[in-house]
């Protein structure tokens, strides 16, 4: 009996020219009262839109300053020799080693720098960078400039003009 009213059932679809086949799916119930399946034709319901992953993004607004030759081949935090020609910086508490992309707001220009000791000492500064940096961002002879800093990922693969950091030990 319910095969004749599936066969039925889709012989009246197809002589009212709708071009979808019926099929019996989890959705058919038996009918209580007549024994017969009650076919949904309908289409599933599209699945749900993943929604987007928003991802925190970390930036800082502040003063920078830079730091040079009087520090030359001192100690950083991070136990490598401060090199005033490298591309890194002094920050409070971001981790070492941590890669950021510092932007000077005056003039827009960037720079990517490492974060390798820690500073600065006075306390309306957010960060200090190598005199290379502040070169970077045309602001050697200022000394100070109103700058944007971002976390990069560890795997921005901007990074290959930073320097190495020396193992301690000497490997």
């Amino acid at each position: 009996m319910r095969a004749v009213a599936f066969m039925t059932t889709a012989a009246l679809l197809a002589g009212a020219g709708v071009a979808r086949f019926a099929t019996v799916n989890a959705q058919s119930q038996p009918s209580q009262d007549q024994g017969t399946v009650i076919v949904n034709l309908d289409p599933p319901p599209a699945p749900a839109k993943a929604k987007p992953v928003h991802k925190h993004h970390w930036y800082q607004l502040g003063m920078a300053s830079w730091y040079g030759s009087a520090f030359q081949g001192r100690t950083t935090a991070s136990g490598e020799d401060f090199d005033m020609n490298d591309l890194t910086a002094a920050h409070r508490n971001l981790p070492l080693g941590t890669l950021l992309r510092v932007t000077n707001l005056r003039n827009k220009r960037s720079v990517i720098v490492r974060v390798n000791d820690r500073g600065p000492v006075p306390e309306d500064r957010i960060i200090d960078l190598s005199y290379a940096a502040a070169q970077q961002l045309s602001f050697e002879t200022r000394g100070l400039a109103q700058v944007k800093l971002e976390v990069l990922p560890p795997s921005s693969g901007n990074v290959a003009h930073l320097a190495t950091p020396a193992l301690p030990g000497g490997n």
